[in-house]
This record gives C-alpha cells, structure tokens and sequence, in this order.
C-alpha cells in the first residue's frame, strides 16, 4: 500500500522488448497441468488493519458448451480442456484504506473479464504473433485504468485511489508481461534469479539518471513514490520474454520486498518443495522482518525437465 499523493506525473507510455533470457529456437514441448506447480496467498501483515492487495491466478481454456444432447451424459462434456493460457497478477492499492482496496479489486476484476472476452484473438491469429498479446494487455491496462477513474467519480470518498498492477500472460514458450507501479516480477533459471520488471517509481528513476547510487535507493523516501498507477499517471510497460521449462515465476507487492532482499528470495525459490511451501516460507520471512505492508506473493513454478 502506497500513500495518497505518492504519483507523480509521467509523460511517456514505453512498449518494449526484453533482452532477458533466451530459449532455443525450437521451442520446448508445453508443460502439462500436472507440471505447473502454482500458489497464491495476500496477508495484510503486521501493521495496517486493512489488505489493500489483490491477486488472481488462473488459467484460460478452450472449453466445449453443450445446450442440447440426446446423450444421457456424454463423457466429453467433464473433460478438462487443453490449456491456453495462464494469467497471475497482482495489484497493490493507492490511496487510504477504502480507496486502495477499491482500484486494486476493481484493476483485477476488470482485466480478467476481458482477458477472458479477448483470448479468442489466440483463435484468430497465429499465437507467434505477439503484437496481438501486447495489443491485449495494453487495452486490459486501459479498461482497468478506466474502471478505476469511473468508480472514483462515482464516490468522492474514492478520490485520487490507484493501484500498481503487474500482469503475466503466459502463451507458452511466451511469458507476456504487463507492468504499472513496483509490484515486482521475477524469473529464476537454473539457480539465477531476475527481476524482470523494472520499478516505476522516482527513486528507480533517479538511479537511472546516475544521480541516485543503486545501493541507496531500496532504504530512500522516493522508492515508494510511483510514477505510474492504474488510476493515476499511468505509462504501462508491455515486455514479452522467453520460458524454458524448469523456470519459476515470482510476482509479488512490495511488502515482500521491502523486509525480504533478494538474495533469500533466490534462496528460498531454489530450495522449495512445492509453490505453496515457498509462498508460506516467504511471507514468514516478511513478518518477522517487520510486515508493515500488506503482502502479496504468487509462485509458479514450472516442474517440466529443460
């Protein structure tokens, strides 16, 4: 959770590629569901009384829709279908307790009523086409930013409440990736962990220009100062990265990373037993660390051998 005020003004929206890591030019077989290992949890921590974070983790189906049979009860209809898609995302609230907790909830909601209404252009185009994917994401980020702003003007207790969001749209080998805030996301790859989205805020900002030095600014003021927010000034980040099988995804808010540096997530990520396991050890590390934002983590972790 964010103070109110704590957005300032940015000018330019970025659509970029990402130069992380790289899988083969033939791409890996597809996990199977019995591969992907995922859990979620949000906790609101140790200090405030209310959660502003919400999450969602799901996956997206081609499914079948039978309205009249003759068959007393045919087999298919209780099928899993084949997996499309996998969505996880996170959102982290601006702007007091009722606010925050309203542009975050109505930022996840939103997006995954329409990823849900637009995966049907994975019919239409050839899935390799990503710009149909950024395309997607980027008008996900609209309707949210939208439903923030309208549901704001409807209650002027709401005013000014954001909220960061940080989606992955995984088409496999692609992992499509939409980023507004410091709600992070990071990939581990044989025993290497990234941060793949980069933190939107003045203090990352300023690191960039050369003025703030890199090791100063987790502990600056200006670290939880956003320069981007659903709801605010808003300038989305849309990136597409490779996955290899064996990969783990983490997305998290920052009362994860305000109390857990990277290093022990990395530690933790690599010695897990199961996505849940490591979703309770880290949220352990968070509170005894002083938990005084809410936190929010998701695990993915894909099992399937490079």
């Amino acid at each position: 959770m964010h103070g109110q005020g704590h957005i300032l003004a940015s000018t330019m929206s970025t659509l970029r590629r990402s130069t992380a890591p790289q899988v083969p030019t033939t791409a890996p077989p597809k996990p199977r569901d019995d591969e992907i290992d995922a859990f979620g949890l949000t906790h609101a921590g140790k200090v405030r009384r209310d959660n502003q974070d919400h999450y969602l983790l799901c996956t997206l189906h081609k499914t079948i829709r039978v309205h009249s049979t003759s068959l007393p009860k045919p087999d298919f209809v209780d099928r899993p279908s084949e997996r499309l898609a996998m969505v996880a995302m996170v959102a982290d609230g601006v702007g007091g307790a009722a606010g925050g907790e309203t542009a975050s909830r109505s930022a996840v909601v939103t997006v995954a009523a329409y990823l849900t209404h637009v995966m049907e252009c994975y019919y239409r185009v050839d899935p390799r086409d990503e710009q149909a994917f950024f395309n997607a994401l980027l008008d996900a980020a609209r309707e949210a930013h939208q439903a923030v702003l309208t549901r704001a003007k409807a209650d002027a207790g709401l005013e000014g409440m954001a909220t960061t969001l940080t989606i992955g749209l995984g088409v496999w080998p692609s992992l499509y990736v939409l980023h507004v805030g410091d709600s992070r996301l990071y990939l581990l790859r044989d025993q290497v962990l990234t941060q793949l989205t980069r933190d939107q805020t003045w203090a990352q900002d300023l690191v960039d220009e050369g003025v703030l030095p890199p090791a100063v600014a987790p502990t600056s003021p200006l670290s939880h100062v956003l320069t981007s927010a659903i709801g605010g000034a808003s300038a989305p980040q849309v990136t597409r990265f490779e996955l290899q099988r064996g990969d783990t995804a983490l997305f998290c808010t920052d009362g994860l990373t305000k109390h857990v540096p990277d290093a022990r997530i990395r530690e933790c990520l690599t010695t897990m037993s199961s996505a849940q396991g490591a979703c309770a050890v880290l949220l352990e590390d968070a509170l005894a660390g002083g938990g005084s934002d809410n936190i929010t983590i998701v695990v993915i972790r894909n099992r399937g051998l490079a």
